[in-house]
């Protein structure tokens, strides 16, 4: 797959030399989470995992002999999203997953910089970091599974939101899908790397594919030599967005009006989750089922 096949990140170039190392102030915007897992009816192990994550950057006057007042505190706030749905013989499902989450957590502790606005990187430069991030987690991945016959060819789904003020970075490999819920209506803002879904791109009736609805064309982990191709977006957001991530346990079983209705009438993030859970189970719960919803709103106060 080439970057012009890519959905890539989109900028506004800096009008001025300054403004490629000073950021304008950006809007404050609150965020409320919820988030959920379980192992379903049918499956003895949970192969989903899930983390929110805040990120802050802040600065602080110690020592002065300016009036205070002149200094306000300056604080950057960032969040990230993700799920992810393991797969392998045993437990290396569960362990890719898990796996995958812990790599990017010890990536981002070792980065040289964080994306806290988004003039922070040009938008080339922020794609090549997506790629340095999924290339050296599929490497991990890979490693584990060499070292451990157990776990040899497990892989993951990837699917995760970076919110930054009111813009949110969308990466998704695999099938676990992203969502936006917006002003009553709900859509599917990622599409599923699965052999059905290219055979309903070249025109098969989505009804002829449902034998290969789970066969996924891009993951990661699995073989060493694998080319790993992420979906990048900007998505902007507005007062009042519900971002959901979820894995294939409720988007096969619950349908996309179903999780809008659902989303309107729990009104709370966690409310919300708990509920798409249940509805999942209610349906069979043939699989593990994860979900996380965030919610955007103005700051009530300044």
């Amino acid at each position: 797959m080439t970057n012009a096949e890519r959905e890539t990140l989109e900028f506004s170039p800096p009008k001025t030399f300054g403004a490629l190392f000073f950021a304008a102030q950006i809007p404050q915007v609150e965020v409320h989470f919820g988030a959920a897992s379980h192992i379903g009816k049918v499956r003895s192990n949970n192969e989903d995992h899930y983390a929110v994550i805040r990120r802050n950057r802040s600065q602080t006057m110690l020592m002065t002999n300016v009036p205070e007042q002149s200094f306000g505190v300056v604080e950057d706030e960032a969040y990230a999203l993700v799920v992810a749905d393991g797969m392998g013989g045993a437990q290396a499902g569960e362990w890719a997953s898990r796996l995958a989450l812990q790599a990017a957590w010890d990536l981002a502790g070792r980065a040289t910089s964080w994306i806290m606005r988004f003039r922070d990187l040009e938008a080339q430069q922020a794609q090549d970091r997506v790629d340095a991030y999924v290339q050296e987690i599929h490497q991990t991945l890979v490693e584990y599974g060499q070292a451990d016959p157990e776990l040899a060819g497990m892989g993951t789904t990837w699917t995760s939101a970076y919110i930054v003020g009111w813009d949110a970075i969308i990466m998704h490999i695999g099938d676990s899908r992203a969502y936006l819920h917006r002003r009553g209506s709900i859509q599917q803002i990622t599409k599923d790397h699965t052999l059905a879904q290219a055979l309903i791109d070249s025109g098969i009736p989505p009804e002829d594919t449902t034998r290969v609805r789970h066969v996924l064309t891009n993951s990661l982990g699995g073989r060493a030599e694998q080319l790993i191709a992420p979906d990048v977006k900007r998505l902007p957001l507005e007062d009042g967005d519900r971002l959901l991530l979820c894995t294939d346990g409720l988007s096969d079983l619950v349908g996309d009006s179903e999780i809008a209705d659902e989303i309107v009438r729990a009104g709370h993030p966690q409310a919300a989750c708990d509920a798409l859970i249940e509805l999942a189970l209610a349906r069979g719960g043939k699989d593990n089922v994860t979900v996380v919803l965030a919610q955007t709103r103005r700051p009530t106060s300044p």
